[in-house]
């Protein structure tokens, strides 16, 4: 071979290493993020997700990619998204903001692994066969911010004894809202009250909701735990709870920060950074099959003075002590 020839046979070998280099390495993972509520209102709990995945080695943009689909609390978008990602062919589904998404992720895929949060029982609406051993393509993290909705009756009833009758409001399209209602109305028979349950999956219709609640001289209100309710809908329940002078518990912590009288329920942002190191132990291997359902081992019971006060509530002390905290 001339001089020339090898010197030329060189240079475009090593103008193609990169490329080659660049060939071999394995592409990012993509996790799809999938929620029925808006990015808006999610700040802490993709904080915690995001936390999650470092803890387990992941940080979004350096080894691995996150594609969000918001169905901005259109429930009945979910399933187009869902099936969007699988098109997507995401490596994994992290199916957030209630069982609303986990059951539309499950209905489009059953190869993609898929790691849900969920407010209710995830046996009962039929996400997992089994908390221990979900099998399938379906675990995660259950919130029970649904299942606790008998004690928050519990805690309503300590704050506003006087009240008698008590407003269940619901959102018929949530899957757990039947279960909530059934576990309400005994917890009230049991304590000799009436509950009237309410729904409302609008605005316009939260906003009829509290008008029935004057025209039956409502006492009280249980908020259902539902995105629509903890976020886009947030806002507007206070201020009507507040404008027609009625005691409301909700389920987020962040409810009875913005306003509300009280909330009781699991903390979002830890339940969201479990689900955050699943997503990533999947991405290294494992198989949700093997990944027990996580459950809550602590519950937040909130109580806001200030909105006690304008309600013209005394709270007692010993309520007081039992929240684990009081906003002045």
């Amino acid at each position: 071979m001339r001089r020339r020839d090898f010197i030329a046979f060189v240079g475009s070998s090593v103008a193609g290493w990169p490329l080659v280099a660049r060939a071999q390495q394995p592409a990012m993972p993509v996790i799809g993020f999938l929620n029925s509520a808006s990015p808006e209102t999610y700040g802490p709990q993709l904080a915690g997700f995001r936390q999650g995945l470092q803890q387990i080695g992941y940080t979004e943009g350096r080894n691995v990619s996150i594609e969000f689909r918001w169905a901005k609390s259109q429930y009945d978008r979910l399933p187009t998204l869902a099936v969007d990602l699988v098109h997507r062919q995401v490596a994994v589904i992290a199916a957030t903001g209630g069982s609303v998404s986990a059951i539309a992720a499950k209905s489009a895929t059953t190869t993609i692994p898929i790691v849900f949060t969920s407010g209710g029982d995830p046996v009962q609406i039929g996400l997992v066969p089994s908390i221990n051993r979900p099998g399938g393509n379906v675990t995660g993290v259950s919130l029970f911010t649904s299942t606790l909705a008998a004690k928050r009756l519990e805690l309503l009833h300590e704050l506003v004894p006087a009240a008698r009758v008590i407003a269940l409001l619901v959102n018929p399209a949530n899957p757990n809202s039947e279960a909530d209602t059934q576990a309400v109305d005994a917890a009230a028979r049991l304590m000799g009250l009436q509950i009237i349950v309410l729904k409302a999956s609008t605005a316009a219709e939260i906003e009829a909701a509290f008008a029935t609640m004057k025209q039956k001289d409502v006492g009280a209100i249980i908020v259902g735990a539902d995105p629509l309710f903890d976020n886009s809908g947030r806002d507007q329940l206070i201020v009507l709870a507040a404008r027609n002078a009625i005691p409301a518990i909700y389920d987020l912590r962040d409810v009875a920060i913005a306003g509300g009288l009280a909330s009781y329920g699991s903390n979002l942002a830890e339940g969201y950074r479990l689900a955050g190191i699943y997503a990533g132990r999947i991405l290294k291997g494992e198989k949700p099959a093997d990944l027990p359902v996580q459950q809550p081992t602590k519950f937040e019971f909130v109580i806001n003075l200030k909105t006690a006060r304008a309600l013209g509530l005394t709270i007692s002390n010993q309520m007081q002590l039992l929240a684990d905290e009081v906003i002045e």
